[in-house]
C-alpha cells in the first residue's frame, strides 16, 4: 500500500508542535527563578519533573497497551491538549517550586501520549524505512525541544509569558492537526487486551535488549547535555567576558540535533540503523571525554563549534535505536514496547540530571560533563557483543 504524501510531513509538524511543551519551563528558567524566587537548583528539580512526569505517563500508557488498544491519532491529541493546560498554569502567579514541579511533572505525563504515540503512528505507516522516517520524526522533537530557548531569545518586549502561551497554542494546534489528517496506519495491530507483563517479554529478544540497552546509555547523557549546556555557556562568558546570545546559541545546539537525526535516518539506509547509531553514540562519547579542554580553552568561536558538533552526535543515534526496539518487537505490542523503553530511558536521564545538579553545588562545569561519560560507554559495550553493529537493513 502507498503511503499518502501527507502522512509524514503532517506527524513531523504536529510532533514538533506538541513537544515544544517538554522545553517550555527550560526556556523561561530564568525569569521563573526571578519572578518565583527559587534557586539555581531549580533548574535540575523542574527538568527532573517533566521526566518522571513522563516516565510516570509511559508506564501507566505501556502497562495497559493503550497506544496500542485506542486509535493513536485520538490518544496524541488528548495529550496534546491535557498538556498544553498544565503547560499553562505555569502562568499562576501564586507557584512556588511545589507547584511548578506539579505542573511540569503533569506536563510530562500527558507527553507519554506524544513521543512514543508518535513514533507508533509512524511505525504504523512505514514499516519500509521506519528508521528513515523516525529521523524526520525524533528531528521534531528535538526541534520542538529547542524551540523555547528560541522564543526566548527574541528582542526585549516579548515577556516570558508569551513563550508559555505560544507553545501551548502549538500544542493544541499539532493535536487537532494529527487527529483530522493522519487516521490509523495499515500496518496497525490492535492489542488484545489488557497484558500487564506483555511489554516486558520483549527482553526476551537479544537484538532487542542490545538496541534497548544502547538507547539507555545514549539517554544517560542526552537531557543532562540540553539542560546544562544554557549554564555552560553562562559560566564561559563570565570567564572569558564574551557575551553570546544564551537563549539563542541553546536553540542552535539542541536545535541542529534535528538535523543530524534527518541525516542519520537517510545514512542508516545505506548502512544500517545499527551501525549509524553505533558510530554516533562512540563520537558523542569522545565529545564528553575532550570537553574539559573545550571549556578551559579562550576562544567562544571553538567552543560553539564543538558544541554543535556534540549538539548533533548526541542525539543522531535516537531514532535508529527506536528503529531498532520496533523492528525487534511483537507487532502486537509494538507501540507498548517502545513506551516502555522510553520510560526506562527517561527514569536515567533523572539520575544523570540529578547527579549534575548535586555535582554543581561542589564543583563548576569543567569536568562535570565527564560524568556523563559512562552512558556512551555502556551503550556501545551493549551493542558490542551482538550482529547489531555489522547489521544492514537499507533493503526493508
Amino acid at each position: 500500500m502507498t503511503v499518502p504524501k501527507h502522512i509524514l510531513p503532517v506527524i513531523v509538524i504536529a510532533q514538533f508542535c506538541c513537544t515544544s511543551l517538554w522545553f517550555a519551563g527550560n526556556g523561561v528558567m530564568a525569569d521563573l527563578i526571578r519572578v518565583f524566587d527559587l534557586n539555581l537548583g531549580a533548574l535540575g528539580h523542574l527538568t527532573s519533573a517533566v521526566q518522571f512526569g513522563f516516565i510516570s505517563g509511559t508506564l501507566v500508557f505501556a502497562l495497559f497497551t493503550v497506544a496500542d488498544r485506542v486509535s493513536p491519532s485520538k490518544v496524541f491529541l488528548w495529550s496534546a491538549v491535557a498538556g498544553a493546560l498544565c503547560n499553562l498554569g505555569i502562568l499562576w502567579g501564586g507557584n512556588d517550586l511545589v507547584s511548578l514541579i506539579i505542573l511540569r511533572a503533569a506536563t510530562g505525563f500527558f507527553l507519554a501520549g506524544i513521543y512514543p504515540v508518535g513514533m507508533k503512528i509512524a511505525a504504523d505507516y512505514y514499516k519500509q524505512g521506519l528508521g528513515k522516517s523516525l529521523g524526520y520524526l525524533v528531528g521534531a522533537l528535538v526541534l520542538g525541544t529547542a524551540f523555547p530557548h528560541l522564543l526566548q531569545s527574541f528582542p526585549t518586549g516579548y515577556q516570558w509569558e508569551y513563550v508559555i502561551l505560544v507553545v501551548s497554542a502549538l500544542a493544541i494546534a499539532g493535536g487537532i492537526t494529527m487527529v483530522l489528517l493522519v487516521p490509523d496506519g495499515p500496518n496497525r495491530k490492535p492489542g488484545k487486551g489488557v497484558d500487564l507483563a506483555a511489554s516486558f517479554k520483549v527482553f526476551r529478544n537479544a537484538d532487542f535488549r542490545a538496541a534497548a540497552f544502547g538507547y539507555f546509555g545514549h539517554m544517560w547523557e542526552l537531557y543532562a547535555f540540553w539542560t546544562f549546556t544554557p549554564l555552560l555557556l553562562q559560566q564561559y562568558s563570565r570567564w572569558h567576558g564574551e557575551a553570546p546570545s544564551i537563549s539563542l546559541w541553546s536553540f542552535l545546539i539542541i536545535g541542529i540535533g534535528s538535523l543530524a537525526c534527518i541525516a542519520a535516518g537517510y545514512l542508516s539506509v545505506k548502512w544500517g540503523e545499527a551501525r549509524v547509531a553505533f558510530t554516533s553514540l562512540g563520537l558523542s562519547g569522545l565529545c564528553c571525554l575532550l570537553s574539559p579542554l573545550f571549556f578551559l580553552q579562550g576562544s567562544s568561536l571553538i567552543l560553539l563549534l564543538f558544541l554543535l558538533f556534540w549538539g548533533m552526535v548526541v542525539v543522531a543515534d535516537s531514532p535508529l535505536f527506536s528503529t531498532m526496539v520496533a523492528h525487534n518487537a511483537d507487532p502486537h505490542i509494538k507501540g507498548s514496547a517502545l513506551t516502555l523503553v522510553n520510560c526506562i530511558g527517561f527514569s536515567i536521564t533523572i539520575i544523570s540530571i540529578q547527579l549534575l545538579t548535586f555535582l554543581l553545588s561542589l564543583t563548576d562545569l569543567t569536568y562535570l560533563f565527564l560524568v556523563l561519560l559512562p552512558g556512551p560507554i555502556l551503550g556501545l559495550w551493549a551493542l558490542r557483543g551482538t550482529a547489531l553493529p555489522d547489521r544492514k537493513r537499507g533493503q526493508e
